[in-house]
């Protein structure tokens, strides 16, 4: 077989070389020309996946190593007979420590008591459910709204959008649907955006088109919201405005986690196994954590105590400061500079490969580390 993936993909090259041929290219460089002696196409969500893409060419697999559908025109490959698999859920535990991890920083800059607040949350699917378990663990109320979810289940849990607009605390789960019933496109727009109470601290790490990023800036200038923005409208370029009046801005990384991206190639590699009738005969060998053992803060709030646990193993700001360089780029510059960002993204280890150290007494704070995974309490 002759494989074509994207360069970002993690160990793409160790992964797929036993099927034949791979070759690496950039993403949002991947053209028709390049797949005219392709059998298979591996790739990430900047690459959009149709007609235009594949027409002529020789591909009968199609696979994404991210957790959504909406680059790749799963109709047209239908009616092509092209097989396609995506990676779902593969960073789902990723996306919820970046959030996780700007919430109690913000909750730390402006002293805020996360106890008991009102955190909604859009989408009730991999990651969803994850942010409601950590929000429910160190003490937050969750309100969850999915549509979907609560047409086939029927149950009440899932509350209308409308109901969760007075809550302090909104993110955004959702794939990116165009159209239909269930259409996500600005479903932040300039209405429901204005529900939103005074100072509501709003993030997006599904998609950008999910919040009109115009109505977005103008809501944070008249409702002073707290924005976190990973994703962003019309990415790899960025509203320079917007950028300068999010709290914290980072370029598409929430699920970029070293075990997010190495889940993503092995649920693909096993996809392509199964397409192509081979045993699974390829693992990754295990890399070893550094052991460290993290102690609790002992003085200051829950939060506090929280946040100097997470920033010793993710400290947020960092991603956040190398964005906000675009700042003072020229314009035409800012797309490259996004993406290469995204392609030199440090090392990130998810929680569970950290042991914690804390305060018996500290209940609550023992309670909310063990709901993000942390080991050793």
């Amino acid at each position: 077989m002759r494989i074509i993936a994207d360069e970002n993909i993690a160990l793409a090259n160790e992964a797929f070389s036993s099927f034949g041929e791979v070759e690496l290219y950039p993403g949002r460089k991947i053209s028709n020309k390049i797949l005219q002696n392709a059998d298979a196409l591996i790739v990430r969500s900047i690459t959009n996946v149709g007609e235009e893409l594949l027409k002529d060419t020789p591909v009968k697999f199609v696979g994404t190593a991210t957790i959504g559908w909406d680059h790749i025109d799963t109709a047209y490959l239908d009616s092509k007979e092209i097989r396609y698999a995506t990676a779902a859920g593969c960073n789902s535990d990723a996306v919820a420590e970046y959030v996780t991890s700007a919430l109690f920083d913000i909750a730390v800059k402006y002293k805020i008591a996360l106890r008991n607040k009102k955190i909604g949350v859009i989408g009730a699917g991999n990651i969803g459910t994850r942010i409601a378990r950590i929000a429910a663990g160190a003490g937050m109320e969750v309100l969850l709204n999915d549509p979907p979810l609560a047409e086939k289940t029927g149950s009440s849990k899932y509350l209308p959008l409308f109901e969760l607009m007075n809550c302090d605390i909104i993110t955004l789960h959702v794939p990116m649907n165009l159209s239909g019933i269930y259409k996500t496109f600005h479903l932040f727009n300039e209405k429901n955006l204005s529900l939103l109470k005074e100072n509501t601290i709003f993030f997006n790490t599904s998609r950008g088109p999910v919040a009109d990023n115009n109505a977005l800036l103008d809501a944070i200038k008249k409702k002073n919201l707290v924005a976190i923005l990973d994703v962003w409208e019309n990415e790899p370029a960025l509203n320079r405005e917007l950028l300068s009046v999010t709290e914290i801005a980072t370029p598409h990384i929430a699920g970029y986690s070293y075990e997010g991206k190495l889940n993503g190639t092995v649920m693909i590699y096993n996809e392509l196994c199964r397409f192509a009738g081979y045993d699974p005969g390829w693992k990754i060998e295990p890399v070893e954590d550094n052991g460290q053992i993290i102690a609790a803060g002992k003085k200051g709030s829950d939060e506090e105590k929280i946040n100097s646990v997470i920033k010793k193993v993710y400290d947020i700001r960092e991603d956040d400061s190398e964005l906000r360089n675009a700042l003072s780029m020229d314009e035409k510059d800012i797309p490259a500079y996004f993406d290469t960002l995204r392609k030199n993204y440090r090392l990130r280890r998810e929680f569970f490969n950290f042991k914690v150290t804390a305060d018996k007494k500290d209940d609550r704070v023992i309670k909310a580390l063990e709901g993000m995974r942390f080991g050793g309490l």
